[in-house]
């Protein structure tokens, strides 16, 4: 987080704090702080005169308030059925989201200037502790019903549905960006191949990296954040981001714990993790195309480009 002192950046800020004022909530210009790390939102952190801290987050774009609107009915279905701490919303509105800031510290941030995260514990020699402790997060959360998810107005994908998406995304990728042929292969061979895919689907978090994952001071995963992209899809979804980080033995470690907290895997759950991460490229093209800004479009490129296909 940077303190940000440009006359743009003191316009935001003020922006923010009027729509703040206007549903009723005080916060204290000073000591504001923005974080630009986030893709969806502009966020930023200030304390109401009591000393509550808050977090503020402002829409970058038309199209993350579709999002923002099924993240809102997800926290309101999950907040009272998982062990851990999610957001808040007392302001909710296309002008400003707002809620008081969780206890704990997400595990890790972005380091742009490293082109990486920056842990707050050494990645490492993380405890025992916060990888059984998420794996209890990530099968409670797997094991809501689909029947709540729907009444609460959430998208509920079948299995076949949920494959389908992903079929849907690299043919649309195909046709903005070159695909390097080797790439592509092992996509239509995982596509295609019935025993990677599994036969049950999940309501997924849908964006699990470290900075959405708040640990209290003993490591304990404490609290999830960043609930946009949640759905019910394909559970292999909230593993790939860790199977990149913690490679297959760590994946492999972590799904033992998942599994013996009531989590649900299948024969080639460690698989179909891996080859999602090999296809994270398509995502990130497919959230390019959905942007539209030169900057994403340029990162897809490059990361297709580089991405290896072994």
């Amino acid at each position: 987080m940077t303190i940000m002192h440009s006359n743009e950046h003191l316009a935001v800020m003020e922006e923010m704090l009027a729509a703040a004022r206007k549903h009723g909530l005080e916060l204290n210009k000073a000591g504001m702080e923005i974080n630009e790390t986030g893709m969806d939102f502009l966020v930023a952190f200030a304390t109401d005169h009591e000393g509550s801290r808050w977090v503020l987050r402002k829409p970058r774009r038309e199209d993350v308030w579709e999002r923002a609107e099924n993240e809102h009915k997800v926290l309101k279905l999950v907040s009272r059925l998982l062990p851990v701490n999610v957001p808040d919303w007392r302001i909710f509105s296309p002008e400003l989201i707002a809620y008081p800031l969780l206890a704990g510290h997400p595990v890790a941030t972005v380091d742009l200037a490293a082109g990486g995260y920056a842990w707050k514990y050494e990645q490492q020699s993380l405890k025992e502790l916060f990888f059984d402790s998420l794996a209890g997060a990530l099968a409670a959360l797997h094991g809501i019903q689909h029947e709540a998810a729907a009444e609460a107005g959430l998208r509920v994908n079948s299995p076949a549905e949920a494959r389908e998406g992903f079929a849907r995304n690299v043919t649309e990728v195909q046709e903005h960006f070159t695909v390097p042929a080797k790439l592509l292969k092992r996509w239509e061979a995982w596509l295609a191949t019935d025993s990677y895919w599994p036969d049950y689907s999940v309501l997924n978090h849908g964006d699990l990296h470290p900075p959405h994952i708040v640990v209290d001071e003993n490591q304990r995963v404490s609290g999830l954040l960043d609930w946009t992209e949640s759905e019910v899809g394909d559970p292999g979804k909230d593993f790939a981001i860790y199977f990149a980080l913690f490679g297959d033995e760590g994946l492999r470690d972590l799904l033992q714990r998942y599994e013996k907290a009531g989590g649900r895997v299948w024969p080639r759950m460690p698989e179909h993790i891996a080859e999602q991460w090999a296809a994270y490229p398509a995502v990130v093209a497919k959230f390019a195309l959905t942007t539209g800004k030169e900057a994403d479009l340029e990162m897809a490129k490059g990361m297709l480009e580089q991405w290896s296909a072994d």
